[in-house]
């Protein structure tokens, strides 16, 4: 486990962004702390970013969510998926964060939209705790602050790309 969050972006968007979260409701106490520490993020390194949240009910949701989102009229400019999945005695939880994990990647490339993949596989609520509430390494703000990071870098590939509207001041 990285013991520290990755350094705040350093540019600023000059105009507005649209990213979406979606979470799961599942391990609720910890996902709710995810969805409110990347809002948090958003709020001071994208304060014109318009966050809409999407709660599902458990982690193997959250990729056809993803999917809806990005085909809809108004696709989000990043998706932010954010979950815990807490290991059990059996295969089931590896199983579903494997499957989370394939899908959300193959929805990023084929919509070309950064999907931010914060949907956890721990063993224990003490390692839930840590990643999701923690001040020192939080999986709410890192996930806010690789969103922020993959929209300018999208941005900079790709400035004539039409469904891409954030412009980053240099």
């Amino acid at each position: 486990m990285s013991t520290a969050l990755p350094a705040r972006p350093r540019t600023a968007p000059s105009q507005r962004a649209h990213i979406a979260i979606v979470a799961s409701i599942y391990n609720e106490t910890f996902t709710d702390a995810l969805v409110q520490n990347a809002k948090d993020e958003l709020a001071i390194t994208l304060p014109n970013t318009q966050i809409d949240v999407a709660r599902v009910p458990g982690a193997f949701e959250i990729p056809v969510t993803c999917e809806i989102l990005l085909q809809s009229d108004t696709p989000p400019d990043a998706v932010i998926a954010l979950g815990v999945i807490i290991q059990g005695q059996t295969k089931h939880a590896s199983m579903v964060a494997e499957t989370v994990t394939h899908t959300l990647q193959e929805i990023a490339v084929r919509h070309k939209t950064p999907v931010i993949h914060e949907v956890l596989l721990v063993e224990d609520e003490k390692q839930a705790y840590a990643r999701c509430m923690s001040a020192n390494l939080n999986r709410g703000k890192e996930a806010a602050r690789s969103a922020h990071t993959m929209l300018e870098l999208v941005q900079t590939m790709n400035p004539l790309n039409g469904k891409k509207n954030v412009t980053f001041n240099k």
